[in-house]
């Protein structure tokens, strides 16, 4: 029996043969094998590449003293020094931290905490949420009723999942001389409509959830920050809790950190995933401010309602340190910048290409928008024979590489994705 895969994926998926560094090496279905460039960081993790030494010490260390024990009544000095660092890296005030297996996980967590807030302090009729159009928080059921509810891949569970309200897709933003720059007409018309939409909804809504700046999975939506600020202000205004999903954004992926400092601001609620561990184990986190937390802790009940049993698994949270650490030593700005001038200049041809809508490049995001869905398994395969491990969606080809990226490799990458457009939509 073949095994269940996600939605899209290639009807003869690939077998990896091994990894290392920013490559994989792959054998198709009829035996072909291939070295290429990963163009994806296994969906957006492997920051540091495959085989890191580092990462793979931290490991091997932790598996020497214990692999696992539960989070209840237990710590453990790799969690405890996981949250501290998370705590020194993240936006201002945001001091508590609750571990999480997976960032949709993380997501249900921030939901249900925003909840659970507006509760114990005396609000119970908050139990909605707003959310943006174009957004993506993950595949478990609270996580679904945040993203997308018309474009989104959730649109076939009706009457399952609880109905939100949702904001139009923020205005488009494109990076000039550093910053991000969009119509302020635009800006002021979407900031117009998230204030009258809070106003109205004021006395039913728990929290505000987004992506900011850049929403990946809904579109690669690259929007402008001054919808960030205006939904900071906002929440502020009417005892709404902001809550910020940093797990594909979070520790680099757009040139800041996290992508809330394009905005200058932080949220109440913060999850974080993917980089988090550089792709070796599945971990996430949902940091909250000290003012949220104390209402928790001052509550009736005392504690967040919530308790996975591999939450701080000792390996993932030891993995997870060595990845911050490198990102810390490693000059991470500097490979940040070497992505964005690589595949910006890498990707440049394909707007000459007549199948080619737009071309945007932010941090270490790179996409060519077609103006027709892409046709995915022939895209791929093209893709491969041309060097460049890549998975499209929509009508979108774009790339998130490893940090650790060569300007070869970006080169690589650059050619080999206009390459395959141009054959298969040309």
């Amino acid at each position: 029996m073949a095994p269940l895969c996600s939605a899209g994926c290639c009807p003869a998926p690939y077998a990896v043969l091994g990894a290392g560094g920013t490559r994989l090496q792959l054998q198709a279905e009829d035996g072909r094998k291939y070295e290429v460039v990963d163009a994806m960081s296994s969906w957006w993790s492997a920051v540091h590449g495959y085989r890191n030494a580092e990462l793979d010490a931290a490991l091997q260390a932790q598996v020497g003293s214990f692999s696992h024990v539960m989070f209840g009544g237990l710590t453990h000095a790799p969690a405890v020094e996981l949250a501290e660092m998370l705590v020194e890296m993240a936006p201002a005030e945001l001091d508590d931290v609750f571990f999480a297996d997976s960032g949709s996980v993380s997501v249900e967590v921030a939901l249900k905490l925003a909840v659970q807030y507006q509760r114990a302090a005396g609000h119970l009729g908050r139990a909605r949420f707003l959310a943006l159009a174009g957004g993506y928080h993950g595949d478990t059921f609270a996580a679904m009723s945040v993203c997308d509810p018309v474009d989104g891949m959730h649109a076939e569970f009706p009457g399952l999942v609880v109905p939100q309200l949702f904001l139009p897709r923020p205005p488009q933003a494109r990076l000039v001389n550093g910053e991000l720059c969009s119509d302020p007409l635009e800006v002021a018309a979407w900031v117009a409509i998230l204030e009258e939409t809070v106003r109205n909804h004021r006395d039913e809504l728990a929290a505000l959830v987004m992506e900011p700046v850049l929403q990946g999975a809904g579109g690669m939506h690259i929007y402008a920050p001054e919808c960030v600020h205006a939904a900071r202000r906002v929440a502020s205004e009417y005892g709404l809790l902001l809550i910020f999903d940093e797990i594909a954004t979070g520790f680099g992926r757009t040139g800041k950190l996290f992508a809330a400092e394009w905005a200058g601001v932080a949220p109440d609620i913060m999850c974080v995933g993917k980089a988090l561990t550089g792709g070796y184990l599945t971990l996430a986190a949902m940091l909250c401010s000290r003012q949220v937390a104390a209402v928790i802790t001052n509550s009736t009940l005392r504690a967040l309602l919530h308790g996975p049993t591999f939450m701080a698994n000792p390996l993932a949270c030891a993995v997870a340190v060595a990845s911050l650490k490198l990102l810390r030593s490693e000059p991470w700005q500097g490979q940040l910048a070497t992505l964005q001038s690589g595949l910006t200049a890498a990707l440049a041809p394909a707007a000459a290409l007549p199948q080619v809508r737009d071309v945007r490049v932010l941090g270490g995001v790179g996409v060519i928008q077609l103006h027709t869905p892409v046709d995915v398994p022939a895209l791929t395969r093209a893709a491969v024979e041309e060097g460049v491990w890549v998975r499209p969606f929509r009508d979108l080809v774009y790339t998130m590489p490893p940090y650790i990226s060569t300007a070869a490799s970006l080169a690589t990458i650059g050619s080999g994705l206009c390459a395959a457009v141009a054959q298969v939509h040309g």
